[in-house]
């Protein structure tokens, strides 16, 4: 999406390293080491033509899930050159509109236009709460934020609650920063084609992307839809795999737990299905500890379009076992393969 991203062969798949800073034993000392560590990672990543960091956003988890992705994202340019951050997703509705037109506007100024906002509603009515949002208008507070994030990056002035505001400064990019609806439903596809902006699909769901496409065509706007492939896995790099999942499964195990218990109706997910233990979340495929040779074959296998995501402190890894995963990575695989950029 930004002219600042790298480039590469038309059949290579994308590449991604994510970070939610997710720690449930983690103490503040412990955590804030995790956190530098993933800025660290974020600059060898750079160094190394990666596309883009990806990370996102959630409120009072007990295990530490990052709350702040803008704050994390502002910490990865100022330590970056051309990767890019993609926040998948941000909780618009959480935000005060007008703070978050600014914020993200600074942010794309600072960055050159490398940052690609996903703008979400969540599953989980707690979030809500805890800001003092009412989950059962959330659809209405998606469009006001949307709209106002539209508006605001004019630099123009416009009504807002009833009086005239105006927002500065202007984004870098033009017309506006890289913004895209995420979710995997209707209204969402119908709020994304009314305002002329690119569709995030959670899951693979090519009969929503063709809604979203007709919806397009209803409205006379322009856009285009992401949408993962059929199984697009969460990736750790080993030499031995086994011995990686006896040694770190719990902490894979982890994160697919608490996800799945947050896709209570009527939120939904595939690429979040309930799982038993450490050999059922192997047997799923959703997370995949793999050789760097298995890498590069499941690159060759995903072609134009695909995505390899590395998540290297996954539910609480220690730092030196990322490190190792990361290392394996740009050494035996970035050079097998081309580097698409990021959606």
């Amino acid at each position: 999406m930004s002219a600042a991203l790298p480039t590469g062969p038309p059949t290579a798949p994308s590449t991604a390293v994510r970070f939610n800073l997710v720690d449930p034993t983690a103490t503040p000392e412990s955590l804030s080491r995790r956190y530098r560590a993933a800025i660290d990672m974020a600059a060898f990543a750079d160094d190394r033509g990666i596309g883009t960091i990806q990370t996102e956003e959630h409120h009072g988890a007990v295990n530490g899930w990052l709350p702040s992705p803008l704050t994390f994202a502002g910490t990865v340019f100022g330590a970056t050159r051309q990767i890019s951050v993609t926040v998948a997703a941000l909780l618009a509705p959480l935000y005060d509109p007008l703070r978050l037109a600014e914020d993200i506007a600074v942010l794309d100024l600072l960055s050159g236009g490398r940052l690609v906002t996903v703008a979400g509603l969540g599953s989980r009515r707690a979030e809500y709460g805890a800001h003092g949002k009412d989950w059962r208008w959330r659809g209405k507070l998606q469009d006001e934020a949307l709209e106002t994030l539209l508006a605001a990056w004019t630099g123009e002035p416009f009504g807002y609650r009833g009086r005239t505001v105006r927002v500065t400064p202007r984004p870098y990019t033009q017309p506006h920063p890289p913004l895209y609806v995420g979710g995997g439903s209707r209204p969402a596809a119908r709020r994304a084609a009314r305002l002329g902006l690119p569709m995030f699909l959670n899951a693979h769901l090519p009969r929503l992307a063709a809604y979203y496409r007709a919806r397009c065509a209803e409205y006379g706007t322009a856009g285009h839809c992401v949408m993962p492939a059929p199984r697009t896995p969460v990736l750790h790099l080993s030499e031995d795999p086994d011995r990686t999942w006896a040694t770190y499964g719990q902490h894979l195990l982890h994160e697919a737990r608490v996800h799945a218990s947050w896709q209570a109706p009527p939120a939904r997910s595939g690429a979040h299905p309930p799982v038993s233990d450490v050999d059922a979340l192997r047997r799923q495929g959703r997370y995949r500890v793999v050789t760097p040779g298995e890498c590069v074959e499941l690159a060759g296998s995903l072609g134009d379009g695909g995505r390899l995501v590395l998540h290297p402190l996954c539910g609480g890894i220690p730092v030196e076992e990322g490190w190792s995963s990361l290392h394996l990575f740009a050494s035996a695989v970035l050079p097998k393969i081309g580097a698409a950029p990021a959606p």
